[in-house]
């Protein structure tokens, strides 16, 4: 009886968690195996879909002649893409999230593997005379397709698990995979000499070619290594005529750190404290056991130097590790630091790679030729195999929730596979999420402190500005006096500052002084912002882009102005204010080109600038030891914001952002500037007291019942037409409702903050529960339901323990 195959089907408009039955095919049945992709045909039409085999199993039944069983028409890899671990955790996830198995196997896939691709077989190493004329028909390469219709592909993929040949990836706009040009000698070592003595005399640059042909004693070589010794491709040409050797090409890695020199670096004595938190975590690396370890640390603790040293232990027992990073900015110098001590061990992944680089990292992981990933929030889907340690640095970061639909939080997946694999789950943090603190105050963590600062320096002396007080002294500067002073003192002592511009909620806008028009995006319900750099108004939304207009629109008054403190118009005013500093500025648009970041960072590090301005992006993670002064220009901008984490977003920036001072040996300053002083989070980050600023935020958390309190479910429906969005919602919610309990709060249905985008209106509901039994299927069949809705422009969401309001 033949094999089936379960699989999970890719129909845009038709999602389903359903795995459906396929025969598989009596020439596919050596080779097939679970986590690889096909083409199988679907529905009335059979129209040809991807898939991904879920699981095999023998056919216990005869078939019923009444059911039409349909076959796997092809395979698209000769390896599983996806490994067994992977197909459990998108099943899991998919139900977590609310999300289709199928979009939560193509989010874990490097880009290069979701886009549409032809394959070919490439000859890589030395195959027999009758693979070469049989198989390839005489030629160095063969396309899967014409491999499977002259029924060889059985024989190929076993060649390529021989690495006899090798698989090359065409994908349409885009290389997937990089060669050099390789030259093969063909002749023996006797057989060399004996050319060379035929040889006439003054062919020089023949006999060099020979003799450099004959010490590689059957080796390949580079023809860049030919070159060095004076060949050059007109002689390896004459060669290949003489058949003394021949041509190929051979694929190598991209390596995006080829240029870097990366210094061998040696484990650091620990502080008692740092001990401490590294023999608990060895334990449990030791034990296999999966326990999660909360590493709460003040900036400056020596958190990364544990978390090196524990991955050093899993190394040694031949095991993988993951370490996150919540943001590309913080990358490079975290590569740096692994690097060094880890050397070609390590593989990244984060976006600021090109596509190329990506699945030449994820193949080294793939491959088990890299055992420490390094990367970004989607690097948690790393392919490795034996997990031994799982690391997110600053864990309490937004960012590790993906907003986009599969809306997965890098630190559940975390645990779900430190679980799988019985290994210890590591979040750091100097200011952990209320929601981790909560858990290790349960004991569902174990709670690891760092209290003091490796160098024993004390934590930076934070002063406050009370900017309505330097207005009521004719300061309408953005920069206080006392800012300013530090930051001369700084540059007259050859030190460095960092400033930090909270942009968060707060922008650059257009405004008539005559008639108050603001420029609005055309498409969405938020004003524009004003880009000094292409002398343009961009919606940060949806991408429209105007130039900046001299005359009001609505009253054509000229008295229009821009309003706002943008990093640009600040980089100018400080420029005024101190001509003498030199200034590096990192945002969105100093940062938009491959490699920015480091080119900055490593500017800085150099003490090429004085001060580094940026944004959000400054605030963590970063060492540079001659940084004694940082600034905070607008603290409060982001306590406005409609988010019943405001507080604590706020609390977390300032105390992280502080810790960027006075990390080497000299004593650190920092000074906030604010409009809203008294304000309890900019309070307990003056002091550096994260203790009491979680007890003060839970106890406020308690009383308004949100998480960690209570779990929250937030439904979003967006439409073109602004009456079906709000209709729709309410009729979802009629829908949820007889499913939950008295208990169960919900707010809504409410247009969002921002009600318009895209030309798109967007309505939600928030429901606030702690315990709620049939809450999840009703939801589930919600999504299932509206299908079809979906595929005609409606569009919902379910968000479990949204993160993002606005």
């Amino acid at each position: 009886m033949p094999l089936l195959a379960e699989i999970i089907v890719d129909v845009p408009t038709l999602q389903t968690n359903k795995p459906f039955t396929y025969i598989v095919p009596e020439e596919l049945e050596p080779i097939i195996t679970v986590g690889m992709r096909v083409v199988v045909p679907f529905g009335k039409g059979s129209r040809k879909v991807q898939g991904f085999v879920v699981d095999i199993k023998p056919q216990k039944f005869p078939m019923d002649n009444g059911i039409e069983w349909k076959r796997i028409s092809s395979l698209m890899d000769p390896l599983p893409v996806l490994t067994e671990e992977l197909i459990k955790l998108g099943k899991d996830l998919s139900h977590k999230t609310f999300s289709f198995q199928v979009k939560m196997y193509q989010t874990m896939l490097p880009a290069v593997l979701r886009a549409k691709y032809n394959k070919k077989f490439i000859i890589s190493d030395e195959v027999s005379e009758d693979v070469l004329w049989n198989v390839f028909k005489g030629r160095n390469e063969i396309s899967w397709d014409e491999a499977e219709e002259s029924g060889k592909l059985k024989q190929l993929i076993e060649l390529n698990k021989e690495e006899k040949v090798q698989i090359e990836y065409e994908v349409t706009d885009k290389k997937t995979s990089k060669k050099v040009r390789i030259v093969r000698p063909l002749l023996s070592f006797e057989q060399y000499e004996e050319v060379i003595e035929d040889l006439p005399s003054n062919a020089k640059k023949q006999k060099l070619l020979v003799s450099f042909l004959q010490q590689l004693e059957g080796k390949t070589a580079s023809i860049e290594t030919f070159k060095e010794q004076s060949i050059s491709t007109q002689n390896i040409n004459t060669g290949v005529d003489k058949g003394w050797c021949k041509i190929e090409e051979k694929e190598v890695y991209r390596d995006p750190f080829s240029d870097t020199v990366f210094e061998p670096t040696v484990a650091l004595d620990l502080t008692a404290e740092q001990s401490h938190a590294f023999n608990q975590i060895n334990q449990a690396i030791q034990d296999k056991r999966s326990e999660v370890f909360l590493l709460k640390g003040i900036t400056g603790s020596g958190k990364t130097e544990v978390y090196l040293q524990a991955i050093a232990e899993v190394l040694d027992k031949g095991l993988g590790a993951l370490m996150l990073v919540p943001e590309i900015a913080l990358t490079p110098q975290m590569v740096h630091r692994f690097k060094s001590r880890f050397g070609e061990n390590v593989a990244v992944l984060h976006s600021g790679l090109s596509e190329g680089e990506k699945y030449d990292e994820w193949r080294k992981i793939e491959k088990e030729e890299a055992k420490v990933v390094v990367g970004a929030r989607s690097s948690i889907f790393a392919p490795l195999k034996n997990i031994g340690i799982i690391i997110i640095d600053e864990e309490h970061e937004t960012t590790y929730k993906q907003e986009e639909f599969p809306k997965y939080h890098a630190r559940d997946v975390a645990i779900w596979r430190g679980q799988y694999h019985k290994c210890p789950v590591v979040l750091g943090s100097a200011t952990p999420s209320l929601e981790s603190r909560a858990r290790a105050t349960k004991q569902v963590y174990t709670l690891l402190e760092l209290s003091k600062r490796a160098n024993n320096q004390s934590l930076p002396h934070v002063r406050l500005v009370d900017m309505r007080e330097e207005a009521k002294t004719g300061n309408h500067s953005t920069f206080s006096s006392l800012l300013k002073e530090e930051l001369e003192k700084r540059l007259a002592l050859n030190e460095q500052s960092v400033l930090l511009l909270n942009r968060r909620g707060y922008s650059s806008f257009v405004l008539c002084r005559d008639c108050g028009f603001v420029l609005e995006c055309p498409n969405c319900d938020i004003s524009q912002t004003l880009h000094m750099d292409t002398k343009t108004m961009k919606c940060h939304y949806c991408g429209h882009e105007e130039g900046i207009p001299s005359i009001c629109p609505s009253c054509t008054s000229r008295s229009i102005r821009y309003y706002g403190t943008g990093t640009q118009k600040v980089e100018e005013e400080l420029q005024a204010l101190i001509p003498s500093a030199r200034i590096i500025r990192m945002d969105v648009d100093t940062t938009r080109k491959k490699g920015a970041h480091e080119r900055l960072f490593h500017s800085f590090e150099k003490r090429e600038a004085d001060i580094l301005l940026g944004t959000q992006m400054i605030a963590k993670g970063l060492d540079f030891p001659n940084v004694t002064l940082v600034g905070v220009i607008n603290a409060d901008t982001s306590l406005g914001l409609p988010d019943f984490r405001s507080a604590e977003k706020t609390f977390q920036l300032l105390t992280q952002v502080s810790g960027r001072s006075g990390r080497g040996e000299k004593k650190g300053e920092v000074v906030i500037q604010s409009y809203n002083p008294e304000h309890y989070a900019i309070q307990y980050a003056k002091k550096h007291d994260y203790d009491a600023f979680y007890k003060r935020e839970m106890h406020l958390r308690h009383l308004s019942e949100y998480s960690p309190y209570y779990f929250l479910i937030k439904l979003s429906v967006s439409h073109t037409n602004e009456m079906t969005a709000a209709k729709k919602i309410a009729e979802y919610l009629e829908f949820i409702k007889p499913v939950l309990s008295k208990q169960a709060i919900v707010l809504g249905p409410t247009p969002r903050s921002i009600a318009r985008t895209h030309n798109r209106y967007h309505f939600q509901v928030m429901i606030k529960y702690k315990r709620e039994v049939e809450l999840e299927q009703r939801l589930h069949e919600l999504l299932q339901s509206t299908q079809k809705e979906q595929a005609k422009g409606l569009y919902i969401s379910i968000d479990y323990q949204p993160l993002d309001f606005i």
